[in-house]
């Protein structure tokens, strides 16, 4: 059967960003406020159309620049999924690919493009249907989030959420932030240190007044856990 486009509706593609960061002692999000419809003045994920000659990576690292002036996502950036109801977009059929980043010690972001607002806001409050967030970005970030902790039980990628050189208290601060929960420490250390390429002592210690120094440790080379950093009750 010979293919004729007109037997196709026309839609377009767009990418957007759930970028994950802790400040403050709490997951927090990038969110911009739209400067226009639909959804105007309403926070939504920074994102937006991709043009006719550009691939999905660069569009997603392009808009982010343009919306809030973050121009590199240090830590990890990876394809989180495609949403694609008919109904996501008042304007016309719009299929999103969404893109996941995790990266600790971001910038404040400046608004521009067609961001009226950019800025940094906790997770929690964000989730929920009906929300503050345009379109089916609520969703979206729902996934982004459970990805990131899912990843931080079998991947090594909570060293994202931590600078270069950082304590075995700091990456449990990553876990108990991310999962909401209180690890025991002693536990923790133990996995931490016991799980081959997880981290690798620096041979420095913290110099911070006031109790005993604490040793200083980067990110290894390995990318699985093994054994997995379970959350508690799973």
């Amino acid at each position: 059967m010979d293919y004729d486009p007109g037997d196709y509706p026309p839609f377009a593609v767009t990418v957007d960003l759930v970028v994950l960061t802790i400040r403050d002692d709490a997951l927090q999000v990038l969110v911009v406020r739209r400067g226009e419809p639909p959804y105007e003045g309403h926070l939504a994920l920074p994102g937006g159309f991709v043009r006719p000659q550009e691939g999905l990576g660069a569009a997603a690292r392009r808009e982010l620049v343009e919306e809030t002036g973050i121009g590199h996502v240090p830590g990890h950036l990876e394809q989180l999924g495609s949403y694609g109801e008919p109904d996501r977009d008042p304007r016309m059929r719009v299929v999103s690919v969404a893109y996941l980043g995790l990266a600790a010690d971001l910038p404040l972001p400046v608004a521009g493009g067609d961001a009226r607002q950019a800025h940094w806001s906790p997770v929690d409050g964000l989730t929920a249907p009906g929300g503050p967030l345009a379109f089916d970005h609520a969703t979206i970030l729902r996934d982004g989030v459970e990805r990131a902790r899912a990843k931080l039980e079998y991947t090594t990628l909570a060293t994202s959420f931590c600078a270069g050189e950082f304590t075995i208290a700091d990456l449990r601060r990553v876990y108990d932030v991310v999962w909401g929960t209180g690890l025991d420490p002693r536990n923790f250390h133990r996995k931490c240190t016991g799980a081959p390429g997880f981290v690798e002592p620096t041979g420095r210690t913290t110099t911070a007044a006031g109790g005993r120094p604490a040793q200083l440790f980067r990110a290894g080379p390995a990318t699985a856990l093994n054994p997995p950093i379970l959350r508690p009750g799973r």
